[in-house]
């Protein structure tokens, strides 16, 4: 599939598409994606063509298929996942006179869509001439409900606009199954064929306005069902049909309308699906969510989705000033983090949201390590949901910990139920840190919320059987430490290494925390059977971890002896043959010095406390000069460390390179779905980034600095029961809290107390620092108008 990418143009609270550019269809349907975490829409158009991926989604709901691997080996998964395209309800396909409204025939006047960031949702206005001669305008307004986990609509408005006398028209409003996708958004061959008609019939029912289907995917075994009603505004008389067959539900309307009057049509859908409940269960299910939004009416779920997202703006915006295109990115990143993960309740947040088919619909540890940090200070219930479902699949965890010759929980790398489902072991299996990602967020989540409640019935427990995975994954070396070896850390182009710094010392925090949190929940520990000895243990190798560090370079090792491998010769290496994993073997890559993404730059953030300030300046630099990039993980947290080191222009654009990775289609794949972990990057690199936040120890410390291309920046975050708003300016920067008790906070090393009332303090100046560079053909990749390219 060839993407083009698309042009928005610059607005503070909205995305609007004009036209229709075939070259952007595809990413143009996954950046007007709704969601709620539970259902996902993508953003084709309500007649379903043109397309490219049309694609609804329920998160949770897979198929399985077989695993390829041309050798086999003892623990290898044998089953893949792969999310579903399921039953489609956003169509609505509009007959002018005997002509198909189809924006590839007749004749565009205009059209025009819109992402509504406050209003949550996506409207649309096209007026179209058919090539019959007649003129209408189409009006509609879609949203999936943030308030009504099941429940999304779609009001579509129609209306003669020429002076030729009575139109006569016809809608037809489907529920459709096992709709045909091209391209699935994966490589394999085994996943197409799982997913060529996925869905077999159960149950169909329709009376009226009303039809509900029920579909079971025929290996996993998963059952669900879709609903659909409507209300009517009629000008004239009409006339209408309800047909239902096992994958097809429609109903039509066909009306008159005089010169200038409009038809109005409200399409109210519902989804849901079980593993367990029987098809009659799951169906009534559906027409029970159905009943309660026609009787609330559309003007009602309008309102309550506005009156969330002003709710959820009022504490979580981030407000730039002195470039309009990179605020916008930043809002519209937020939006789809908060869309992944609202109401995914006890379900993952895959690495796509529910935006496209991606990664066949899996979440990785991007979940714990970027959207969560997000989610945490700005939307914390959907961040107890998501830990919640990790906790959910500890026994799963703890089995593959057996397969593996483990204690312990080992969580998978890539999953949809919880199960491991990467067939490439060097960068799933290995990558343990995974685990301690898991626990990191853990911690994070209690240290900002104070849940109580949770820790003892949930957080507790994933930080011992994580600890209890490190104690036995590692072992002590005489006079050397605590080595973890064999593992691969962030970087995949680093695979099976000895003592990696970011899975050691993330691995280091979680020893700690589980030491802490045993003694913090003695019935807890209890329970788990816990003992001194195990404590001991832990707290012995948290002390003792290895931390290769170069003395001849100044620098850490990423991994042991990772500084001694040949260097990959970046001179020489053509712009086309990037990514490297695509043009070169694993094997050359795996033993030279070359960084897929940022590895030991991100252990300079997530464990900053582990470094002193001119580590971290000594360690950015070699790294940099090796890092490619072939990740979209990766420019976010370089920006991070890029600021806190000095680097505030080059933090800046790769801020630019994160928050635009899919508005400007950057890596070339977005329409298969967004990048959630980049997205969420953007409100990163404003808070932890510019804004200097750190949490280490559940303490908040700030380091404010703007890069010369702002004049302001501000945002807010939610802390222990309290709003914090951060106002940062090029000399002073302005703390005050909008709701809560006051708040002792760290302020360039300075511990302060915030209140009600405005805190202004200095922001010292930046120490100056040797320029850094990046390998050939890596500079950061932003093409907005302030980056200059």
């Amino acid at each position: 599939m060839t993407e083009g990418r698309a042009h928005f143009p610059i607005e503070a609270w909205a995305l609007t598409e004009t036209g229709i550019d075939h070259d952007s269809l595809a990413v143009n349907e996954s950046v007007f994606a709704l969601a709620n975490g539970h259902i996902g829409m993508r953003g084709t158009l309500e007649e379903g063509e043109p397309s490219v991926v049309p694609g609804t989604y329920l998160n949770g709901f897979f198929e399985e298929r077989p695993l390829p691997y041309a050798e086999a080996g003892y623990g290898f998964p044998e089953e893949g996942q792969t999310v579903v395209n399921v039953t489609d309800g956003k169509l609505i396909r509009l007959l002018v006179g005997d002509s198909p409204l189809d924006l590839d025939y007749g004749q565009i006047i205009s059209h025009e869509r819109t992402l509504d960031l406050r209003a949550g949702v996506l409207r649309r206005c096209t007026e179209w001439r058919s090539p019959n001669g007649r003129t209408v305008e189409l009006r509609s307004t879609r949203l999936v409900s943030l308030t009504r986990r099941s429940i999304a609509a779609i009001r579509y408005e129609v209306r003669c606009t020429d002076d030729g006398g009575d139109l006569y028209v016809a809608i037809q409003s489907d529920l459709l199954a096992n709709e045909v996708v091209e391209n699935s958004g994966s490589d394999d061959p085994r996943a197409a064929a799982a997913l060529r008609k996925p869905l077999q019939s159960e149950l169909h029912t329709g009376r009226g306005r009303h039809a509900v289907l029920v579909h079971q995917t025929t290996t996993s075994r998963l059952r669900m069902a879709a609903g659909m009603d409507h209300d009517v505004l009629i000008p004239d008389s009409a006339s209408e049909d309800l047909e239902v067959s096992p994958d097809l539900a429609r109903y039509t309307l066909a009306a008159r309308l005089p010169a200038g009057e409009k038809l109005r049509l409200v399409k109210y859908l519902a989804y849901g699906w079980s593993s367990r409940r029987s098809s009659a269960a799951v169906r009534d299910q559906v027409e029970g969510a159905l009943a309660v939004a026609k009787l609330a009416g559309w003007d009602r779920l309008a309102a309550e989705q506005r009156e969330l997202l002003d709710g959820h703006w009022a504490q979580a915006d981030v407000t730039i000033e002195g470039d309009d295109e990179l605020q916008q990115a930043v809002r519209v990143g937020m939006f789809h983090v908060l869309q992944a993960g609202l109401r995914a309740e006890k379900q993952p947040i895959p690495a796509k949201g529910l935006t496209g088919p991606g990664y066949d619909g899996h979440a990785f540890w991007d979940t714990e390590t970027y959207v969560l940090p997000v989610l945490t200070y700005t939307a914390p219930e959907a961040v107890r949901d998501a830990l919640i479902w990790r906790w959910s699949t500890l026994d799963l965890a703890r089995e593959r910990a057996a397969v593996l010759g483990q204690k312990g929980a080992a969580f998978p790398w890539r999953t949809i139920r919880g199960e491991e489902t990467s067939g490439y072991w060097p960068a799933g299996t290995a990558a343990f840190h995974v685990n301690a990602d898991i626990a990191d967020a853990v911690v994070r989540y209690r240290n900002a919320t104070q849940d109580d409640t949770f820790d003892a019935d949930h957080g507790t427990e994933i930080l011992v059987e994580t600890a209890r995975l490190w104690a036995s994954l590692g072992h002590m070396d005489d006079g050397r430490g605590f080595r973890i070896d064999g593992v691969t850390g962030p970087d995949e182009y680093t695979a099976v290494v000895d003592n990696n710094v970011y899975t050691n010392l993330m691995a280091q925090r979680n020893l700690r925390e589980a030491v802490a949190a045993v003694h913090r929940q003695p019935g807890v520990a209890a329970r788990l059977q816990v003992t001194e000895d195990e404590v001991a243990v832990w707290s012995e190798a948290a002390e003792k971890m290895r931390i290769p560090f170069d003395d001849e370079l100044g620098v850490h090792m990423t991994s042991e002896g990772f500084t001694r491998h040949q260097e990959w010769d970046f001179e020489g290496t053509p712009p086309d043959k990037y990514p490297l994993l695509l043009n070169y073997p694993y094997f050359e890559i795996y033993r030279k010095q070359v960084v897929k993404q940022a590895d030991l730059v991100m252990a300079l953030h997530l464990r900053g406390d582990a470094f002193t300030h001119e580590q971290k300046v000594a360690d950015f630099a070699y790294y940099e000069a090796r890092t490619v990039r072939d990740s979209s993980l990766s420019a976010a947290q370089q920006a991070v460390v890029a600021a806190e080191c000095g680097h505030l222009e080059l933090a800046y654009d790769y801020w630019g390179e994160a928050a635009l990775t899919d508005l400007q289609n950057l890596h070339g794949n977005s329409g298969h779905g967004l990048h959630i972990a980049s997205l969420a990057g953007g409100w990163t690199v404003a808070v932890a980034g510019f804004g200097g936040m750190r949490d280490h120890d559940g303490h908040l410390t700030f380091a404010p600095r703007l890069p010369p291309q702002l004049t302001g920046l501000a945002f807010r975050v939610v802390y222990q029961g309290r709003c914090l708003r951060v106002r940062i300016g090029r000399e002073k920067v302005v703390y005050q809290l909008v709701s809560g008790e006051p708040l002792e906070i760290g302020h360039h090393g300075d511990t302060v107390t915030v209140t009600d009332a405005e805190l202004a303090l200095d922001i010292p100046p930046a120490a100056e620092v040797e320029p850094v560079h990046q390998p050939a053909h890596c500079a950061p990749r932003r093409r907005g108008r302030h980056s200059g390219q």
